[in-house]
């Protein structure tokens, strides 16, 4: 059994750091460098993380040429983008997407999206290509931009709300989930799931500034996410069809959560800049 759309599950050990969607990444930092808060090395160094330097395709879209995430920063600027929001969409749940269909389409193979807003409508989706070993592992990221429908920006669930959800979520899918086995199987899958109980945001996950309930949020959905990741790989105690349908169901619901509550703590972080 797959969970869509839920991220890798990192490996967790003591003293690793939890993933975070790298749309959710460039909007946060993206918003800080375009506001003037953060320099053109830190975000480049946020956005990037261990991947192989970020290219941009096509190169000219924004009249000009422009070759990774600094250029890509700098167009947006001078076309008169004020602040970059994330979107992280899954089928059946394309909350925030702009359209026309071939961005949501795109945006939805690849679960997440960047959009402008306060200026001129563009979306940015990461298109992510591995490479190398389970144990040296590498990623080719280029940016697909593209010129998006403009509408208005109507604004994403407050921090409280997206606490509450967290909350009421994990309530209604705690009793769910423990009758049909919470862990996917194996010898590991019990210590992954309690070291994920203290897993924490890499450092820098956010730009100095950065409100301390956007922070904890955050944490709170990427940890919620990566057991997700770890419980969606297998059909837990479930023993019949019906059972695993209702433990998906259930996971699928907690995810939607999850992903909201992302969305909530980036854009939440920087709100956008008056019409």
């Amino acid at each position: 059994m797959t969970l869509g759309h839920t991220g890798p599950i990192p490996d967790i050990y003591p003293g690793a750091v939890l993933d975070i969607p790298r749309s959710a990444r460039l909007a946060a930092w993206g918003t800080a460098w375009l506001q003037g808060r953060a320099s053109t090395e830190a975000v480049v160094r946020a956005v990037v993380g261990d991947d192989e330097p970020h290219a941009v395709e096509p190169r000219d879209v924004l009249g000009r040429a422009v070759d990774d995430v600094q250029g890509l920063l700098i167009a947006l600027r001078d076309d008169g983008v004020r602040a970059l929001r994330v979107v992280l969409p899954a089928p059946g749940d394309p909350v925030g997407l702009p359209g026309p269909p071939a961005f949501n389409t795109l945006a939805l193979d690849a679960g997440e999206c960047v959009l402008t807003a306060g200026g001129p409508a563009w979306g940015a989706v990461p298109e992510v290509i591995g490479f190398g070993s389970e144990w040296e592992p590498g990623h080719l990221v280029t940016w697909q931009v593209r010129a998006v429908d403009d509408r208005p920006y109507l604004g994403d669930s407050g921090l409280a709300e997206a606490e509450r959800a967290l909350k009421e979520g994990l309530l209604a899918a705690t009793a769910t989930l423990n009758r049909l086995g919470v862990a996917a199987s194996g010898p590991d899958a019990a210590d992954q799931l309690r070291r994920l109980r203290h897993a924490e945001l890499p450092p820098g996950a956010l730009p100095d500034g950065t409100p301390p309930r956007s922070v904890q949020v955050l944490s709170t959905a990427g940890r919620l996410r990566a057991v997700l990741s770890l419980a969606a790989q297998d059909d837990g105690a479930a023993v019949t069809v019906l059972e695993a349908e209702e433990r998906l169901r259930a996971l699928r619901e907690l995810d939607v959560i999850c992903r909201r509550a992302v969305v909530a703590a980036v854009n939440a972080a920087a709100p956008p800049p008056p019409p």
